[in-house]
């Protein structure tokens, strides 16, 4: 038999902590993708930065591989001291074998509820914890994680569709400006967007963009 063999043989106890390691770390690589988008602050720094190259009118500039990569990192900066309080209380006991499974979820679900919760909005929660006929928690960690995840979503969105207004009005305005120009000199045949998009990058660039929205995503995150 060999190695790896007798390091995954169900016949020993060593073989069956493995296995079940194996099967849990499988498990969590086939959630994390929805894990990533639902359950951090993900879904907000991605909708925000697809809101900036919208209101520019670039079309794919930037691409979505830039946009999704800029995403990911400013998300792992935000969220690096959550994840090392999971890797202290959940993770690294586990794999020591000085708390069991259960504990470890119970452990890294109270950390996750607990950041959840600082910027879920209660009347988002209170509807899912209404319709999934919950009883009123009396504190965050007693808040089922199926009520909690998408109320976070929901509210992970409204906010950063606000702040994706806030972004489109100067950008609009350019527009407006534009288009009168435009007809007032008889120019109806020649798209506003074309002559717009210089102005949008000027305004952008002069302003430092990209500094101003990543700043403001990351004050809204504090």
């Amino acid at each position: 038999m060999t190695t790896i063999e007798n390091l995954i043989s169900l016949d020993t106890p060593s073989g069956t902590a493995t296995s079940v390691k194996l099967l849990v770390l499988l498990t969590l690589l086939s959630l994390a993708p929805s894990l990533l988008i639902l359950m951090t602050c993900f879904t907000r720094v991605i909708v925000v930065l697809s809101f900036v190259r919208s209101a520019l009118g670039t079309q794919q500039t930037p691409p979505n591989q830039l946009l999704v990569g800029l995403a990911l990192f400013i998300t792992l900066f935000v969220m690096a001291p959550v994840l090392t309080e999971l890797n202290t209380t959940a993770l690294q006991p586990y794999m020591d074998e000085k708390i069991s499974q259960d504990e470890a979820f119970d452990q890294a679900g109270g950390t996750m509820k607990r950041f959840m919760s600082q910027y879920t909005r209660s009347n988002d929660l209170e509807l899912f914890l209404k319709y999934g006929n919950y009883e009123k928690p009396e504190k965050v960690e007693d808040i089922p994680l199926v009520a909690l995840v998408p109320a976070y979503a929901i509210s992970e969105l409204k906010t950063a569709f606000q702040i994706g207004f806030m972004i489109f009005i100067p950008f609009l305005v350019i527009d407006m400006v534009v288009s009168s120009v435009l007809m007032s000199m008889g120019m109806m045949m020649l798209p506003p967007v074309m002559i717009a998009l210089p102005f949008k990058l000027l305004l952008f660039i002069l302003v430092d963009g990209w500094h101003l929205i990543v700043e403001s995503l990351l004050v809204s995150m504090r």
